[in-house]
């Protein structure tokens, strides 16, 4: 059976940031110093878990549903938080943590393909904080952050005075804090206990790892991994039908990167027996949610149909744009690269009726019917009579996206 991983070498992380055990390293200071962040005392860069645990590392609670400020995104329209407001905030933490004792220093990545990642180095005043996040990011080789040439930067904030955040204007969760992100500067900011919510951070660091990814040829989807047999499968799908099927799949997390290498899961799947790199897929699932059995339950799709019904992402009278909800990511454009990719390297894409009148096809059942399309001689994509759904389709996509493609088509 051939493999489904093409695993990528990694050697061991260190602290390298230590001399002696010392704690202190030129070249990490001025690196931070360049951040804003000038060390006091020692600063500790990529210990296990072990060693955070040595400096007072706990294990914290998950917390969900933090406010997530987000700004320099142009398709969110206005801001959730000002550009003055950043620059002051970011100035505010990076002085607090030049006047700590110690600082500690994990470096990682956002997706597990090294050709079309981001890299990201967090900076935090609690060991606490680092422990919890080294889940969070996938490993990557030391120094693979220094020599980077866009890498995030995520500060980890914890003990700074609740009321020098409170006078910039910033919307905490109460004591537990909140997420700031800058995609224009490539930063992030977890203020308080932020840290433990891992969903918020998520979200954050896919809306500024997206431009980084696409300039490096990846395709960020809003996608999941299924594997049957030998193949890959990669699922769109509604959020309540994902939940159904959760079991099956490779990581419960949206988000995944699409290259020529293969697909590679944003962030740690929690099974050590997964790979890193999964090849490429050998089928593409769009579930959809047609009450009106124009649909048909499933059906495939050439690459410019798989490109129009991508963009419409249509569930039940409602249009969720490449079924994404990472907010930074251009839809059009997400489709364009989707249909080249599908052309490229001749992936199969299938549409599924997830809705039988009163019932939806979940669990057991739909992946039943996503193993199908790999398995069986699917026919092609022939609507039952869909002039008024695909009417619906035409007045949203072309009063939305004006500059579709004439190869995109229902």
């Amino acid at each position: 059976m051939r493999s489904l991983m093409f695993k990528r070498f990694t050697l061991p992380l260190f602290l390298s940031s230590r001399r002696g055990g010392s704690g202190f390293s030129d070249g990490l200071n001025w690196a931070l110093a360049r951040k804003g962040v000038v060390v006091k005392d020692k600063a500790f860069q990529n210990l296990t878990s072990s060693e955070l645990q040595q400096k007072g590392a706990t294990i914290a609670g998950s917390l969900s549903g933090l406010p997530v400020h987000v700004r320099g995104n142009v398709l969110r329209g206005s801001s959730d938080i000002s550009k003055a407001q950043y620059i002051k905030l970011l100035k505010q933490v990076t002085t607090h943590m030049s006047s700590i004792p110690n600082v500690f220093v994990h470096d990682g990545a956002v997706g597990s393909s090294s050709d079309s990642d981001a890299k990201v180095r967090v900076i935090s005043d609690s060991p606490s904080a680092v422990l919890k996040l080294s889940s969070i990011l996938w490993r990557t080789p030391t120094r693979a952050v220094s020599h980077d040439s866009c890498p995030l930067t995520l500060y980890v904030a914890t003990s700074i005075s609740p009321g020098v955040v409170d006078a910039i204007g910033l919307v905490a969760q109460g004591n537990n804090g909140f997420i700031a992100a800058d995609i224009e500067r490539s930063s992030l900011i977890l203020y308080g206990k932020a840290f433990s919510d891992a969903n918020g951070i998520k979200e954050a660091l896919t809306s500024l790892s997206g431009p980084i990814i696409s300039a490096r040829g990846g395709l960020l989807l809003s996608a999941r991994v299924l594997v049957s047999g030998d193949s890959v499968i990669l699922l769109f799908a509604p959020e309540d039908t994902i939940q159904s099927c959760a079991d099956q799949l490779v990581s419960a997390d949206a988000g995944v990167v699409l290259s020529s290498q293969g697909v590679a899961p944003l962030f740690p799947t929690g099974n050590s027996n997964s790979p890193d790199l999964f090849k490429l897929p050998a089928a593409v699932i769009l579930a959809s949610s047609d009450r009106s059995g124009i649909i048909p339950s499933i059906a495939k799709l050439s690459p410019g149909q798989a490109a129009y019904h991508f963009l419409a992402g249509y569930q039940n009278g409602k249009f969720v744009p490449a079924y994404s909800k990472f907010p930074s990511m251009d839809a059009l454009e997400l489709a364009k690269a989707f249909f080249a990719k599908l052309k490229d390297h001749k992936i199969s894409t299938f549409i599924v009726n997830v809705n039988k009148g009163r019932t939806h096809i979940k669990g057991k059942d739909l992946f039943a019917l996503v193993e199908s399309s790999v398995s069986k001689n699917i026919p092609p994509f022939e609507p039952k009579g869909g002039g008024d759904l695909e009417e619906k389709y035409r007045s949203f996509l072309s009063g939305k996206y004006p500059d579709i493609s004439q190869e995109f088509s229902f």
